[in-house]
Order: C-alpha cells, then sequence, then structure tokens
C-alpha cells in the first residue's frame, strides 16, 4: 500500500477527556471516519515526561513561537507579559501544558490511513475549543477557551492532543510506543476504502 495511506499520527486523550467519560465517542469518530488503530496505551506521563512531549518535538523553535503568540494575547488585552523573552514565555505555555497533560490518566494512541495527520487534526478541531466547529470532537465536547485559561493560569483544556504534521508524528510516536508496540496487521474496512476496484467485494 503506498505510504501516503499508511501515514500514522499519534492521539493523546487528555486526562479532561479520561475524566468526562469521553474515551469511546472520541475513539468512535476515528474510527467511524476509516482510519486504523495500531497502538494503544493508558499511561499516567510524569511531568518530566510531558514536558519531553514538547520540547523534544518543538524545539527552542517553538517555544519561540508559541511564546510570540503568547505575548501577542497579552497586548491585545492591553496587557504586558510577566516573561523577558519570548522563549521564557513559551517555556512557561510548555509547563502549563505538561503540567495539564500529566495530571492523571491519557489514553495514547497511533492511528494509520490516508492522510492521517491532516483527517485527525479535522475531526478533532481547533486547538481553541471555544472556536471549534461544530461537528468537531472540541467544537461538540468541551467549551474552554483561551481567555478562561489565561484567567486562571492554567492551559486551555481541550481533551486531546493531536500531532501537526507527519514530521511531527513520526517524533512524537517515538516519545510514547516502542517500535514493537504498533501493530501491522489487516483490517478488513482498508479493502474497502483502498481497493482500486473494488474487486474483493465478490470474492
Amino acid at each position: 500500500m503506498p505510504i501516503v495511506k499508511r501515514e500514522r499520527t499519534l492521539v493523546i486523550i487528555k486526562p479532561d477527556g479520561i475524566q468526562r467519560s469521553l474515551v469511546g465517542e472520541i475513539v468512535g469518530r476515528y474510527e467511524r471516519v476509516g482510519l486504523k488503530l495500531v497502538a494503544l496505551k493508558m499511561v499516567i506521563p510524569s511531568e518530566d515526561h510531558a514536558i519531553k512531549h514538547y520540547h523534544e518535538v518543538g524545539g527552542d523553535e517553538w517555544l519561540e513561537a508559541v511564546g510570540a503568540k503568547a505575548r501577542v494575547a497579552y497586548e491585545k488585552k492591553g496587557m504586558k507579559s510577566p516573561y523577558a523573552t519570548n522563549k521564557d514565555n513559551g517555556w512557561a505555555v510548555l509547563k502549563a501544558n505538561a503540567k495539564y497533560l500529566s495530571a492523571g490518566p491519557v489514553i495514547c494512541m497511533v492511528w494509520e490511513g490516508n492522510q492521517a495527520c491532516a483527517v485527525v487534526r479535522k475531526l478533532t478541531g481547533a486547538t481553541e475549543p471555544l472556536s471549534s466547529d461544530v461537528g468537531t470532537i472540541r467544537g461538540d465536547f468541551t467549551i474552554d477557551s483561551y481567555q478562561a485559561a489565561d484567567t486562571d493560569a492554567r492551559s486551555v483544556r481541550n481533551l486531546i492532543h493531536a500531532s501537526g504534521n507527519p514530521a511531527e508524528a513520526a517524533k512524537e510516536i517515538k516519545i510514547w510506543f516502542r517500535d514493537e508496540e504498533l501493530l501491522e496487521y489487516n483490517h478488513i474496512q482498508e479493502r474497502m476504502i483502498y481497493d482500486v476496484n473494488l474487486d474483493g467485494i465478490r470474492e
């Protein structure tokens, strides 16, 4: 099968998704679109592991970009960022995200299929639940917002982490799964989705 049809992406159901009993609903959304689940585990990550997840993948460039975005958000509210540099601001965001991700059990999954990263991001919705479209997981199941999160000095609670692109997914998957935990198997629905001539229907 061509590589694009076997693209893999990491999805983590965060502690709020577990505590609100949304696991079945979330998994079902990805299953129904035709993605194949190839790895799954439930863990309570340490804060250090959560920091590794964010920093190893994004690095200092991610810190700078997130910090700059946070600085603009402060300015829009007529406030001055309490951090001297964008990088410092980025570290504050990262640590808040890591605290949230390590607050309790999470479910880590690897999904496979045609353009899996983009499909999962579309189904999941925008990072801020309040601005996510109706019909997406975040749009349907949570109402948190950047404003509420900033008021409480916490990370926005948006149920799910989903890899941004295939390169990011490849790095993230290695942080959460060993190679032998990623399963190779045939799924019957793949024949319906990817079989060129649908020859298998009458076999």
